[in-house]
């Protein structure tokens, strides 16, 4: 059995992923890397580092907040905070959504699937002029 991979070298090199960084994306992922967020369901490397290309160049910042860690083997787990300005949503203020990431990794380290876990109306739905009031209205309407 090969040694678990560095997790927290992953979650650094995430933590900088920009316009820049995303053709470096063969280092932390497979060629077929299979990649899930609530939003996206991508394969391939390359797809993967059009879409990061794509999202990154709209995005004011973006950064994570990583707290626990579990790992056995080849599959591991993170939570963690995103701290994202974007300037469509929220009027260009900060949003913090909090999520879960799980990896699975391949033979040589890198991760073969991403699977994304977080609310995606807390990151975008509620954020929208006038769809987020309804959201909003709607959860109030559920909590009673």
């Amino acid at each position: 059995m090969r040694q678990a991979p560095d997790l927290e070298a992953f979650c650094a090199f995430f933590n900088k992923l920009d316009k820049t960084c995303t053709l470096k994306l063969y280092e932390v992922y497979t060629d077929d890397i299979d990649f899930i967020d609530p939003l996206h369901h991508i394969r391939g490397r390359e797809a993967l580092e059009s879409y990061f290309s794509t999202l990154y160049n709209n995005v004011t910042s973006c950064r994570f907040t990583f707290h626990e860690t579990l790992q056995r083997h080849d599959t591991a787990f993170v939570t963690w905070t995103m701290h994202l300005v974007h300037p469509r949503l929220d009027g260009g203020r900060g949003v913090e959504v909090e999520g879960c990431s799980h990896l699975c990794f391949a033979d040589d380290g890198r991760v073969a699937r991403h699977r994304d876990y977080f609310d995606a109306g807390a990151l975008l739905y509620e954020r929208l002029p006038l769809l987020g009031g309804a959201i909003r209205l709607v959860k109030r309407q559920l909590a009673r």
